[in-house]
């Protein structure tokens, strides 16, 4: 009787052991994510410029995605109003973030959108987690 209460405690140890040392099911996705920087701007655009802002924006945009450092730049449009923009930018950190505002494209984009914005709301985040599916 004493064995069986023996190897039952050995087991719950090993399996308590086991458990400390591999990861839950959401820590890899966090671990993956450290560091990772994220602006999320919201933008109301005066209604009679909104083409040549989705010019100046879809050129900043594709110029920003090839950055070192650019994991994504998103462009969304509000489905309900056509002068409401979200753009969603990853980058792998907020340095690399910085080196996209100063970039040739991006200053020449801010010059070229800065009458053409009625309203602009930058929320810069840090990234917790993220559980995007890998490709």
């Amino acid at each position: 009787m004493s064995k069986s209460i023996w190897l039952s405690a050995a087991a719950m140890a090993l399996f308590a052991a086991c458990t400390m040392l591999l990861p839950a099911p959401g820590q890899r996705a966090a671990a993956q994510s450290a560091g990772m920087f994220v602006n999320a701007v919201d933008l109301d655009i005066v209604p009679a410029e909104r083409e040549k802002y989705l010019a100046a924006i879809t050129e900043n945009g594709i110029a920003a995605a090839k950055e070192p450092g650019c994991r994504r730049f998103d462009i969304l449009n509000l489905a309900s109003d056509p002068n409401h923009f979200l753009l969603y930018e990853v980058y792998d950190n907020e340095a690399a973030f910085q080196a996209h505002r100063a970039t040739d494209h991006f200053k020449k984009y801010a010059a070229t959108t800065a009458s053409m914005v009625a309203k602009r709301d930058a929320r810069p985040m840090s990234v917790i987690a993220s559980n995007a599916q890998p490709k």
